[in-house]
This record gives structure tokens, sequence and C-alpha cells, in this order.
């Protein structure tokens, strides 16, 4: 299974575990991780999973959609180049390995 690393704005980091076809968003409901709200379950309709993916790992994960950007307007926390809303970065194996940062605040 694939791992991925949130790391929060505390510079603390977990590591959990992750089922191929998932989302990145999905991953951290399962394990719990604090930081990633995801009010609409992943409708891409809220913003409130919004993460910053690692600069080693922006071009494995594909670009955001332009539906994505416009949705990232909506965010609490800054929109950086590296915003993405983790609802729509599905994990495949050759994501084993991401990080992603959590902002600052999603709601």
């Amino acid at each position: 299974m694939p791992k991925i690393t949130f790391v929060s704005p505390d510079d603390g980091r977990t590591t959990v575990e992750a089922a191929g076809g998932d989302s990145v968003m999905q991953a951290a409901l399962a394990n719990g991780i604090e930081g990633i709200v995801a009010e609409c379950g992943g409708a891409m309709m809220c913003a409130t999973c919004h993460c910053y993916v690692d600069e080693d790992w922006l071009s494995r994960t594909g670009a955001a959609s332009d539906e994505e950007r416009a949705m990232l307007d909506f965010a609490a926390s800054e929109v950086r180049p590296s915003s993405r809303l983790s609802c729509q970065i599905a994990i495949t194996e050759e994501l084993d390995g991401l990080t992603v940062h959590l902002p600052e605040a999603q709601i």
C-alpha cells in the first residue's frame, strides 16, 4: 500500500498507508488526520480539504483542473502554487511516499 505523510503546520508528521484508488482526502479521514475537514465528502464543493503538495511531488500529482482552481479561491488559508484539494488527488502506487502539508485553517 502506498504511504502518505501529512505534515501539520507545526511540522508534526504522520505517515499512513493508503488504498490505491482512494483520494488523499479519504486516506486522511480514514486515519484521523487533523487538518482535513472535508465537509462535502469529496464532491469538490467546499475547499475544506485544501493541502499543499510537497515541491518534490508536484509533477507526480498532476495539475489542478480549472474547477479545482476555482474552488481553491474559497480556501480559508493562503492559496499557493502547490495548493490542491486533497479530494482530487487519486492515490496510485506511483505516489508511494507522497508528502502533503496541511494549512493553518480549513474553515
